[in-house]
């Protein structure tokens, strides 16, 4: 057998904050990473554009300036509004994250980070679609088949390992016979902009865990909402349902946010269609490891692609950056060794300390999302909860996933335990 001329050591799928994020900190050490991009710079993706503390850490570990002189707005913590209780939660100030979030567009967000993976030594090449594995000897993964251009030519790409970090799609594990898990916790999403002068520079995210329409009186919608305020005159405004509500997969979601929205202030401006910027977009959360194994044959999932959306909130960004710098950590060691058992042994410890790290809480996450897909336990939740500062505290560091390993407060240590506790899923 002739031996294959590699273009890469890594080959990288898609450069969206996982696969920047694997391929910076790969590039960092050495590794000759390339990335490959479906789309052109800058491009649309659908989220709520928020970033916790947890996401603010990781593009602190990549070297981004997250100064507001940078482009990017600041907020001190997440304003909760539910059972007619209106709370605001700072972050908490812990020693392993920053007590601050931020705000800004996917148009130039994952933009920023992929030229972060440039400028570390990766090699970014964009309108290149890559639409399945090159399989070697024992079905190993050995590079990728893609088509290049609009004019969609064939090329081959070669590589001893490959990051699938496609998104939620998840095209490359699915050509691999990784299918998603039906067990697992999975939320749509949609989103809008909105031109909104009197709530666009809001220095809190604002969840809503109640939503409800003009005339749903008492009833309320399903699905918990949001508005982030991006800093520029407009808000980035979309609903989520989780897929253990009954409404899940049965509701016209672009409806249910304009339902909402009608019910809010008029000064806000979300009331009015002529203050709306571009479409109601939609997109899958995959949550919980929904795709497994993380590690085969080769090839490493990374965050959406593997289903590591927080159950608890649907934060996906700062999973998908962990999950890609942890990835690169294994395979720098694993590069190392000769390719063989060796090499193996070292690559199965990236889904081992996935497992460590987040199986327990991800497994929290589960039980919560069964419960408030509940109306009437959400209900209860928010009347007798929201009341009680001290305990809300609590549920933020529980939601966002902040706490300090080790140390840290009372509430911490629980929240450490319960997770520990907990068998990782």
């Amino acid at each position: 057998m002739t031996a294959v001329e590699n273009d890469a050591d890594v080959i990288v799928v898609g450069a969206g904050p996982g696969g920047s994020a694997t391929a910076y900190h790969l590039a960092r050490h050495g590794v000759r990473v390339l990335l490959l991009e479906k789309t052109e710079f800058p491009r649309e993706k659908v989220c709520g554009d928020g970033l916790t503390p947890r996401a603010v850490r990781q593009l602190v570990r990549m070297g981004v300036d997250t100064s507001p002189e940078a482009g990017w707005l600041h907020n001190k913590g997440l304003r909760v509004i539910g059972g007619g209780v209106r709370l605001e939660l700072d972050w908490p100030d812990l020693a392993s994250f920053p007590n601050y979030g931020l705000v800004r567009t996917r148009l130039d967000f994952d933009d920023l980070l992929a030229q972060r993976a440039v400028a570390a030594g990766a090699k970014l090449r964009t309108s290149v679609n890559v639409v399945g594995p090159v399989l070697g000897a024992d079905d190993r993964v050995i590079g990728v088949q893609a088509e290049v251009g609009p004019e969609k030519e064939p090329a081959t790409f070669h590589a001893p390992l490959v990051v699938a970090a496609d998104g939620v799609s998840g095209r490359f594990p699915l050509a691999l016979g990784l299918a998603k898990r039906e067990d697992r916790p999975i939320g749509v999403a949609v989103r809008r902009y909105y031109r909104s002068p009197a709530k666009h520079d809001d220095n809190y995210l604002e969840s809503w865990l109640e939503l409800r329409s003009k005339d749903s009186g008492d009833n309320l919608l399903p699905g918990y909402g949001w508005i982030f305020g991006l800093g520029d005159g407009r808000v980035n405004v979309g609903l989520g349902v989780l897929n253990s509500s009954s409404a899940f997969g049965k509701t016209n979601y672009r409806r249910l946010l304009t339902d909402w929205l009608a019910n809010t202030p008029e000064d806000w401006g979300m009331t009015d269609e002529a203050n709306a910027e571009g479409p109601i977009l939609g997109a899958a959360l995959p949550m919980g490891f929904n795709r497994v194994p993380h590690y085969t044959r080769g090839v490493l999932l990374v965050g959406d692609s593997g289903g590591m959306v927080n159950p608890f909130n649907g934060e996906g960004i700062a999973y998908a950056m962990e999950s890609g710098e942890l990835a690169a950590e294994v395979m720098v060691q694993a590069l190392a060794r000769p390719a063989g058992p060796e090499r193996e042994r070292a690559l199965a410890a990236y889904p081992t300390e996935l497992k460590a790290r987040f199986g327990g809480y991800y497994r929290l996450g589960g039980i919560f999302v069964k419960l408030i897909g509940r109306p009437e336990v959400m209900r209860m939740a928010t009347k007798h909860g929201m009341p009680h500062p001290t305990l809300m505290r609590f549920v933020l560091k529980l939601l966002a996933n902040l706490t300090d390993p080790r140390g840290g407060d009372a509430m911490d240590r629980v929240i450490n335990a319960m997770t520990k506790a907990a068998p990782a899923v």
